[in-house]
């Protein structure tokens, strides 16, 4: 089933402001949270969409390329934003369900909605540039990229070691109060705990690979959709794919931002592309047809006769796709004269004979009916 469009789940205009869609969210998840509506699929359902939604239009930059691509913008994402939320209500809750406060969820529904501090942490976002030709923006195509990331340790599954126990420190919150005194009075600084790394739980016997982190450096080969019409700083998100969390955490998103080769023929303006041709100066003067590159082939060009040096021509629909399907730009053909360097005797004389109609004073003929006179 198609997504719906992320502003008509929330309920907000286009131009909705940051405050706004933050209340929109907070309205449809306190209608539908699942502690208030258990064994309800239908509002469980909703209750993600509405924090796919807001996860994409709370963000500056999501919601700048969710404006600009669609839903096609997060079409290979692995989780929120576009993708679903692989983790479910513990992802969504980790993510953004404290937003508005600490009673928020838990006061009306019986704590269900709060999730300790000392839960799984999500892993860093990673980047990756992938260089794509211009034949390549005009079709799409499907990368193979290789990436080094924090996976999940294979000794310990990513668990960490044996034996887990909570921090006696922070209580299993994964943060402690720090009181220092000032001229200003008491000042309270929570940071993370010291002792267990935020992670509220330490081991008897820590994973001897990890270090008891439950992550280990590997190398992974992951395929990602570039569609047509794409071009240089678009960028696609693939959810989940960055650098996994600590202790069996869910994995950050990894970036992947478009580059475009420099083109041997073509110069890209959008959905345009310019190219320079040159055609022998007896081609300008009778017409007649060149040969001339398109991103799909070379075609004939018709060139009538008369044609100056620079004059440009635009073929429909020969340059780009728009993205989502919307057309296709022009390509655009700018026309020169070829001088040729070493002529042979034959064509001197036709050329003297040329330079004597341009000298002389008649008026009887045009320049171009001489020229045609000449060459016919």
């Amino acid at each position: 089933m198609a997504k719906r469009d992320f502003y008509e789940v929330l309920g907000v205009p286009k131009d909705a402001t940051e405050d706004q869609v933050k209340a929109a969210y907070k309205k449809m998840a306190i209608k539908y949270h699942p502690d208030k509506n258990p064994g309800d699929k239908k509002a469980e359902d909703a209750f993600k969409e509405a924090a796919e939604a807001y996860d994409v239009l709370r963000d500056s930059d999501k919601r700048a390329q969710y404006d600009r691509f669609g839903h096609q913008a997060f079409e290979n994402g692995q989780g929120g934003g576009g993708g679903g939320f692989q983790g479910g209500f513990e992802d969504i809750f980790s993510r953004f369900g404290d937003i508005f406060g600490d009673d928020a969820f838990g006061g009306m529904f019986g704590g269900g909605g709060r999730r300790s501090r000392g839960g799984p942490q999500k892993g860093q976002d990673l980047q990756v540039k992938v260089k794509l030709t211009l034949k390549e923006i005009s079709e799409g195509v499907t990368k193979k990229i290789k990436v080094r990331r924090l996976d999940h340790c294979h000794s310990c599954d990513g668990v960490g070691g044996k034996g887990k126990k909570t921090c006696t420190t922070c209580g299993g919150q994964g943060q402690v109060r720090q009181v220092a005194n000032s001229i200003f009075g008491q000042m309270i600084n929570v940071v993370t705990c010291p002792k267990c790394n935020g992670m509220g739980s330490s081991f008897e016997i820590s994973c001897p690979t990890c270090d008891g982190a439950g992550l280990e450096r590997k190398e992974v080969t992951l395929s990602v959709n570039i569609p047509a019409g794409v071009a240089e700083g678009n960028y696609l998100t693939l959810r989940g794919e960055g650098n996994k969390g600590p202790r069996k955490g869910p994995g950050g998103d990894l970036i992947v931002l478009v580059a475009e080769e420099e083109d041997d023929i073509f110069h890209r303006e959008g959905a345009n592309l310019t190219c320079h041709v040159r055609m022998p100066y007896t081609t300008a003067v009778l017409g007649g047809s060149v040969r001339i590159p398109t991103i799909e082939g070379e075609i004939d060009l018709k060139i009538p006769a008369g044609t100056q040096s620079g004059k440009t021509f635009a073929l429909r629909g020969k340059g780009l796709p728009e993205l989502q399907g919307r057309g296709k730009g022009d390509l655009l053909v700018r026309v020169s004269i070829r001088v040729p360097e070493k002529l042979g005797a034959r064509q001197k004389e036709l050329l003297e004979e040329l330079k004597a109609c341009e000298e002389g004073t008649g008026a009887e003929k045009s320049f171009f009916d001489k020229v045609k006179d000449i060459f016919s």
